[in-house]
């Protein structure tokens, strides 16, 4: 086995790494507000939101390409020299570690930062530092805009939603109010949950078609197969091997939520991913969308409730996420390309 595939092997698995931890870090996305409102088990839920993920990612490749569209690894690899193409895999795997680093430690701490974020940021970041062209026309348009857009579409929309909630059910009784929205959790969870496979794991698809283009496996029109079985297998484990520390934040420490706020935000938040990924083929976070509509669902009852402090803290990780998984590329980078020969 030559060296080049050995190479775009390991690269494919680091990736699947990822994408575990993409599933293990944000199975709180899809499953925290109903969990939180007892609307479902945790065990039930993760194994809900697990299937529903795998379902997901079988759903599209727009957000796929996307991704491949961010950097033009063609260009460094359409030489047939085999150290082009080990230059040209070095950039993928410093993405990719970059984008894993940050994943691990805001798990640890159990902030909800987002690993889709994180994994533009290790794509920008290896980019820069091995002077590869960057497409910033595609950053900006698809990932940049829809990254402020997504968040404020769902704090708002959740919002609106919610006041309209109130209205149309202010005679009601309260009880009977709340073990309905409980069973209507169900679907909004499981709207979710396939909107995090079809968003999350077409972006690992994107980075393995990424390094079967740099080893000269692959022209990038199209994503394989096997590709995305094999993404949206790992995603569906790592969501089911569960986040129960950033689960915890996102269904208690931001707001006390009942059942119908547990809806509103899960119904927008999914509404949003669905319309991004298919839609605009955008690659938008599944945390920031349904962190923000928790915000906006928990604003109704009064904008004290919602926990500011913790809010605050949350967005300023979102805010550190790219530029923070983009530094640990780019010292990744170039620690691989003292040791890799090629580099």
């Amino acid at each position: 086995m030559d060296s080049i595939l050995l190479m775009v092997i390991a690269v494919v698995v680091i990736a699947l790494v990822f994408d575990y931890t993409n599933g293990f870090h944000d199975a709180a996305n899809a499953i925290a507000t109903s969990v939180s409102t007892r609307a479902l088990t945790p065990r039930i839920a993760l194994a809900m939101a697990a299937i529903l993920n795998f379902v997901g990612a079988l759903l599209g490749v727009g957000v796929a390409q996307t991704i491949q569209g961010i950097i033009r690894i063609e260009e460094v690899s359409s030489s047939a020299v085999e150290l082009d193409r080990i230059h040209a895999l070095t950039i993928v795997l410093a993405a990719l570690v970059g984008a894993i680093t940050w994943n691990l430690i805001t798990w640890y701490f159990g902030i909800p930062s987002s690993s889709s974020h994180a994994l533009i940021g290790g794509i920008v970041g290896a980019g820069v530092a091995s002077a590869t062209t960057v497409e910033w026309d595609t950053l900006v348009d698809k990932v940049a805009i829809p990254m402020v857009a997504s968040p404020l579409i769902g704090f708002l929309g959740a919002f609106l939603f919610m006041t309209a909630i109130m209205w149309a059910f202010r005679k009601a009784n309260p009880h009977r109010i709340n073990r309905g929205f409980r069973y209507a959790q169900t679907v909004s969870a499981a709207g979710m949950s396939l909107g995090h496979g079809l968003q999350d794991a077409q972006k690992t698809m994107g980075v393995i078609v990424l390094a079967l283009v740099a080893g000269g496996y692959s022209d990038g029109d199209d994503v394989p197969l096997w590709v995305i079985v094999a993404a949206a297998l790992a995603i569906a484990a790592g969501t089911y091997s569960g986040g129960w520390r950033i689960m915890r934040t996102l269904g208690r420490k931001i707001i006390d939520l009942d059942p119908p706020r547990g809806f509103a935000a899960e119904g927008v938040a999914a509404t949003v991913l669905y319309v991004m990924a298919m839609g605009l083929h955008a690659p938008v976070s599944t945390t920031h969308t349904i962190t923000s509509a928790i915000m906006g669902s928990g604003a109704t009852k009064r904008f004290s409730a919602v926990r500011w402090g913790v809010a605050r803290g949350i967005v300023v990780a979102w805010v550190l996420t790219i530029p923070a998984a983009a530094l640990v590329a780019i010292a990744t980078y170039f620690g691989l390309a003292a040791v890799i020969p090629g580099n």
